[in-house]
């Protein structure tokens, strides 16, 4: 079956998730560096985040929580979004670059409604797609089936038309038991090299 769709995650694959960079702004390193990083990126919460059930206000309590010790630099650290992720060089050109062989683009990203407000001015690629899921806005985050589905249904795609980047294993697993094509995601050439392997043009 023909690729007719690129389906994009947006962290790693689009934007650089430069968390750790965002924390060394915030100086926050060495030790605390760690702890912040457990209680808040690597803790089950930010997933949570992304989801968009829970209120913001008892996510950061959560976080807190999590190493009360560090409540200033969490608070900091949180305190505006933006710098946690950074444009890629390659993202719009690749974008209108696919765009112009003739397929549609989207994205499918599991994003909290915070980042997404405080990082928006590095998402114009957005209004270059086909189309957009995500997981804050829908209340469900990869690897649920649903969501896979939800962009499917939505734009009318078959599931076997289309070609899913994701940096995250568990993710790629939830968009290929969803019937899509899906590339674990590891720099733009190494991508570019898997598409072209299903006849995808890009370069």
């Amino acid at each position: 079956m023909e690729i007719k769709n690129i389906v994009f995650d947006i962290g790693n694959v689009l934007l650089d998730f430069c968390w750790d960079k965002h924390f060394a702004e915030n100086g926050i390193e060495g030790e605390a560096f760690d702890r912040v990083a457990r209680a808040t990126v690597k803790d089950r919460l930010w997933n949570e985040m992304d989801r968009g059930v829970m209120p913001y206000e008892e996510i950061l309590k959560g976080f807190i929580a999590n190493d009360p010790g560090m409540e200033t630099q969490i608070r900091r650290m949180l305190e505006n979004l933006n710098g946690i992720v950074e444009s890629l060089p390659y993202t719009d050109a690749w974008i209108s670059e696919l765009k112009g062989e003739g397929y549609k683009v989207f994205a499918l990203s599991n994003y909290s409604e915070k980042c997404f407000r405080e990082s928006h001015e590095k998402m114009g690629f957005l209004e270059l797609m086909d189309g957009y899921v995500i997981s804050y806005m829908e209340k469900l985050i990869k690897p649920d089936p649903k969501i896979y589905r939800l962009l499917l249904e939505r734009y009318g795609l078959r599931a076997e038309e289309c070609v899913f980047l994701d940096d995250t294993p568990a993710n790629v697993k939830g968009a290929e038991e969803c019937g899509m094509h899906a590339i674990l995601f590891e720099s733009r050439e190494q991508a570019v090299k898997e598409l072209k392997k299903m006849g995808v043009r890009t370069d």
